[in-house]
């Protein structure tokens, strides 16, 4: 079973994201990740395994002293993909302006998948999730509203 963290205010995002993370670890899992906001960039940390393994990965990383104050957590357990590190969300859309977790299955992903790949999208990950940024990436492109973006994309899930 997965589990999600968000957090936005005014304290520094990621030792309040990876300690919610910490308070879900009962669900079991095998992966876990983070993406964080700051000066107009989405920095996105993922380590395979136990949680300690992303805390080790943000700590070798001095992420845990990025002065980002709006972030996302997930933990894994795998539905779609082996679980290894690249299979770890958030996953971000090929331009890296949209990252998101998402727990659930996209059960017309594959089709999606193929639409998204046709009109030049790139996939890093075995997801059904990461069809979910693309898309939206690809909605906004259209529309360059992000609501509308997001609207036109959960119309297709």
């Amino acid at each position: 079973m997965c589990g999600i963290v968000g957090y936005v205010g005014k304290k520094p995002v990621v030792s309040i994201l990876v300690d919610g993370l910490s308070k879900l670890e009962y669900r079991g899992y095998d992966s876990a990740g983070i993406a964080v906001f700051k000066d107009s960039c989405i920095e996105v940390h993922k380590a395979q395994g136990k949680l300690q393994n992303l805390r080790d990965l943000l700590a070798e990383n001095n992420a845990c002293e990025l002065a980002a104050t709006l972030g996302v957590g997930h933990i894994r357990w795998a539905t779609h993909g082996i679980p290894n590190t690249i299979n770890a969300h958030p996953h971000r859309s090929n331009c890296e302006r949209i990252a998101l977790v998402h727990n659930g299955i996209i059960e017309n992903y594959k089709e999606l998948k193929e639409f998204l790949i046709d009109k030049g999208c790139v996939f890093a990950s075995e997801t059904d999730t990461e069809v979910i940024a693309h898309l939206i990436s690809y909605e906004y492109d259209k529309s360059n509203d992000f609501l509308t973006a997001v609207r036109e994309a959960v119309k297709q899930l």
